[in-house]
């Protein structure tokens, strides 16, 4: 029997996430993206479904590269407007019991003493339940908006964000010791200070001095997930993540990919199962195969293809609008996100996309396969995938939002139930449900050698 599946929705407060133009299909109600009732219905939903978590993407720019502009984005609402979600965490937390939240946040763009504390408040306002998706960022938007004039090199970002995880590991794991908050009302004393301490951090990039402003929470160190896949984002993901979100083309693909970031684990110093890998798809379903044909058919008329080139555009910092549509695509290094380009050009060497083609496949989905059928069929589908592909589960995302992961949790969930695919979990927190150990980081992770007392950092 297949290992039980670990299920995510994919999600992002935005109008058009992954499939530009399905916005426009009348079961869609992504324009609600600004309720917050919207995403409150939509965990309570999941959370009945067995999905361990939400994980939410974020970005910190507009689309602008397709045509030298953000227009085609803007027009098509192609991950704009967008909110901030780590603001609505606290309110989908109230509203749930078990489910998680996993919440994108750069380390290039935001301070480690601020992230710090605004994770662990969201590690002790949902008693654990909350996962931190680590990105360096990857627009040249975001750079000028926020003070760069233009990105530091992919390289450096990662060799960046090493100090920067250095730094919060020392805040989390290291500054306020276990038991500190005594609020001992005869003593007069509510935090002991002689467990509270100064971490004392000059490196290359960052200059943190003081102590963390919060005390432990149930988690500590949030879940981390990490979701780079250059040779480089491996890397880092061997060092630091617990979970990895990986995009592949087909679980054969992705099984190279899979064996080679087990391969770095444990020449890291850490077991080869370590680490979940989650990897993106998109659910399709009806009570037959031939009713989620006829869904997908119908969802094809909605599509949006030049909008689907500046969602390409964005990720990858290629711009295709001026090239012939039918002509084969090929690699080309950029700063941006190198792993979405690698999907269509390198990865698959039986393949040779064109950009026609590439913006057919964008346009539902993006870069993940779609899945289409009865709940038989996809669970058949998604059984394969953890057999071959060596995964451990699945961040799905929706064409038409939220009808189809809806379509999911009343069609296919009842399904993997049947055959003991799907393991609710009992409550605890988001590291405890998807790793099934205990609430803080292995001893085996870089983080735990920050801790009070250890001897070594990995």
């Amino acid at each position: 029997m297949t290992k039980p599946i670990l299920l995510n929705a994919f999600e992002m407060l935005v109008p058009a996430h992954q499939s530009p133009g399905l916005w426009r299909h009348p079961a869609d109600e992504s324009h609600r993206y600004s309720d917050l009732s919207y995403w409150i219905e939509l965990a309570q939903n999941l959370e009945s479904g067995g999905f361990h978590g939400i994980f939410f993407a974020d970005i910190l720019g507009q689309y602008d590269v397709y045509a030298g502009s953000a227009d085609e984005a803007v027009r098509g609402g192609v991950q704009y407007p967008m909110l901030d979600p780590t603001l609505i965490i606290s309110a989908l937390a109230a509203a749930t019991k078990r489910i998680g939240f996993g919440v994108t946040a750069s380390v290039t763009y935001e301070q480690p003493y601020l992230l710090a504390r605004r994770f662990s408040t969201l590690d002790q306002v949902t008693q654990g339940r909350v996962a931190w998706n680590i990105v360096t960022s990857y627009q040249d938007s975001a750079a000028r908006n926020l003070g760069l004039g233009e990105q530091i090199p992919h390289d450096e970002r990662y060799d960046r964000a090493e100090e920067y995880m250095d730094v919060v590991y020392k805040l989390w794991e290291g500054s306020v010791e276990d038991g500190a908050v005594v609020a001992d009302a005869t003593a007069n004393v509510f935090v002991d200070p002689t467990k509270v301490h100064n971490i004392g951090h000059e490196g290359r990039y960052f200059s943190v001095p003081g102590a963390a402003l919060s005390a432990p929470t149930p988690q500590r160190t949030p879940f981390l997930f990490q979701a780079g896949a250059s040779s480089r984002g491996q890397q880092f993901a061997a060092d630091h993540a617990e979970a990895i979100f990986f995009s592949g083309p087909s679980p054969e693909l992705t099984r190279k990919w899979v064996d080679g970031v087990r391969g770095q684990l444990v020449a890291s110093g850490r077991s080869a199962d370590s680490v979940k890998i989650f990897s993106m798809a998109t659910i399709i379903a009806a009570e037959t195969d031939e009713a989620a044909e006829q869904k997908l058919a119908d969802y094809a008329d909605y599509v949006d293809p030049d909008a689907a080139l500046a969602l390409f555009a964005g990720w990858t910092g290629v711009d295709l609008s001026t090239v012939d549509l039918d002509a084969p695509l090929e690699y080309a290094e950029t700063e941006g996100n190198r792993s979405a380009l690698a999907s269509f050009t390198t990865m698959d060497p039986s393949r040779v996309w064109t950009a026609r083609e590439l913006a057919r496949f964008v346009a539902i989905g993006g870069r993940g396969p779609v899945i289409v059928g009865s709940p038989a069929t996809i669970v058949d589908e998604l059984e394969r995938w953890i057999s071959v592909g060596d995964i451990d589960g699945f961040n799905l995302t929706s064409a038409v939002r939220p009808a189809d992961l809806d379509a999911f949790v009343r069609l296919v969930s009842p399904e993997l139930r049947r055959r003991g695919l799907l393991v609710d979990a009992e409550g605890g927190t988001f590291r405890e449900a998807v790793l099934g150990k205990g609430p803080r980081l292995a001893d085996d992770h870089r983080g735990a050698g920050f801790r009070v007392g250890a001897t070594s950092v990995k």
